[in-house]
């Protein structure tokens, strides 16, 4: 049986521990194709075109204003998958929390990340089966695969507080959160080179099948990926699980939760900073989830165009991670989000403006999203950890996980509503405006040290 949780420091972190750290850091590099290769270039684009083949449109043209009736509902044909991400993040309104309890409860974490992300592999492979006009099937899998990585990033984020200290998190979270844009851009350099070689301009179909299999070889990317982590991370369980060794997991999972439910009352300022991530985040993720669908139905870009925008932006990111996280260092990492979301606002801003049919300010912007991205997310993610109660990271991590890695849902909703009332992808994008102003007065609001300390944690030097 492994060690119950401990909180290492710089001083004793022995090889095994630096081991646990690459192997954590390997998963973001597995999963992060599913979120760039699928959520971000190929997925919205991909089933928008078989929504409207569903819906009567002929492939390739222009504009569709045909309808889809999923369960008997009229749902335009460019508004199914917003719909779809919204109706995805309802459903981990129920499953992420609970997945988080089990994970706090159980002797072998590993084997639930394995399980979630294999799931979630199988079922972004599996939608090699969309063909023709399939728009429930790949809804379908979508749901399964987008609530499947859902699920292994709570697990794999409450690793966190167990393998770096106060001090230490936000380097270790910046250097997971650069390795995984790294990862992904890899793959989707490859995806460009396939897409580049084997595409044909008057051939829509080809298009389509290429995007297809591209989604396929991000599942598969995923799968083969996690066996490192799997190899390499140990097994790390709370006081909690050890005392309940033998019992259901499942069910202690749920009664835990319920327990936390109740209990959580008791760190109202560890509430509001969720309540702030929940709302800036949420129109991070519609723009990183929506990028693609916007400069394919309202710029009228190319593919190509989206994977080399999409491609700056992973590699950027990169560097941006770890240059925020340096700035961290020097300012605070609370500091250093606040700041990035005032650039976020410049982003939504500078995309509004955006000309249709040119693809290098496109690619500008991409660039300016890219620098901004991995900082605000790998310092949020260790921002939270601070503010957890001891042995309880997989449950609030599961709260976390709701509105984050692409299952964002008030932001899509309001981008699906506002262009099914008005035809127009530019005034859904100003409707996202607002999750960055009032992200930012509610993370500006709370006082994070205080925070902490009534959470039990020990403050870093620097906040």
């Amino acid at each position: 049986m492994a060690d119950p949780v401990t909180t290492p420091t710089a001083v004793d972190a022995p090889a095994g521990l630096r081991r646990e750290r690459r192997g954590w850091y390997l998963y973001d590099w597995a999963n992060s194709a599913f979120q760039t290769t699928v959520i971000t270039v190929f997925l919205g684009p991909f089933l928008t075109t078989v929504t409207e083949l569903a819906a009567g449109c002929e492939l390739g043209a222009d504009s569709c204003d045909g309808y889809v009736y999923p369960l008997g509902i009229r749902i335009a044909a460019g508004s199914y998958y917003p719909y779809l991400i919204s109706l995805s993040v309802f459903l981990t309104v129920f499953v992420l929390p609970v997945v988080g309890a089990i994970a706090d409860r159980t002797l072998h974490k590993k084997r639930l990340l394995a399980g979630a992300a294999f799931t979630g592999a199988g079922a972004t492979v599996a939608m090699a089966l969309v063909t023709g006009e399939r728009y429930l099937l790949g809804g379908v899998l979508f749901l399964v695969a987008n609530i499947a990585f859902g699920a292994a990033v709570v697990v794999y984020n409450s690793f966190l507080p167990q393998l770096a200290g106060p001090d230490e998190r936000d380097a270790v979270s910046s250097r997971g959160w650069a390795i995984g844009y790294l990862g992904g851009g890899v793959l989707l350099a490859l995806n460009l080179v396939a897409v580049t070689l084997l595409s044909e301009d008057d051939n829509p179909q080809r298009t389509l099948d290429l995007a297809r299999w591209s989604i396929v070889s991000a599942g598969v990317w995923w799968a083969v990926f996690t066996l490192v982590p799997l190899r390499w991370l140990r097994d790390h369980p709370t006081v909690e699980a050890v005392r309940g060794a033998g019992r259901n997991v499942v069910t202690d999972g749920f009664r835990q939760l319920g327990r936390t439910l109740r209990e959580v009352k008791a760190y109202p300022l560890t509430l509001f900073f969720l309540l702030a991530f929940l709302v800036y985040n949420d129109g991070i993720q519609t723009v990183i989830t929506l990028a693609s669908q916007y400069g394919t139905e309202e710029l009228r870009l190319g593919q190509s165009t989206l994977i080399v925008t999409i491609l700056l932006v992973q590699f950027l990111a990169f560097g941006g991670a770890l240059a925020l996280g340096a700035l961290a260092r020097r300012i605070g990492a609370w500091k250093t989000v606040l700041l990035s979301l005032v650039l976020w606002t410049g982003v939504i801003i500078g995309a509004f403006r955006l000309p249709a049919e040119a693809p290098l300010p496109f690619m500008i912007l991409g660039g300016a999203i890219g620098l901004v991205l991995g900082g605000s997310q790998a310092l949020s993610r260790s921002l939270f950890s601070q503010l957890i109660p001891a042995g309880k990271e997989g449950e609030y991590y599961g709260f976390y996980e709701i509105s984050d890695k692409g299952t964002s849902w008030l932001g899509p909703l309001a981008f699906g509503l506002v262009f099914q009332l008005t035809s127009s992808y530019r005034v859904g994008l100003v409707s996202l405006l607002i999750f960055f102003v009032v992200g930012f007065a509610l993370l500006a609001a709370v006082p994070m040290r205080r925070a902490i300390i009534a959470a039990g944690n020990t403050p870093p030097r620097v906040l």
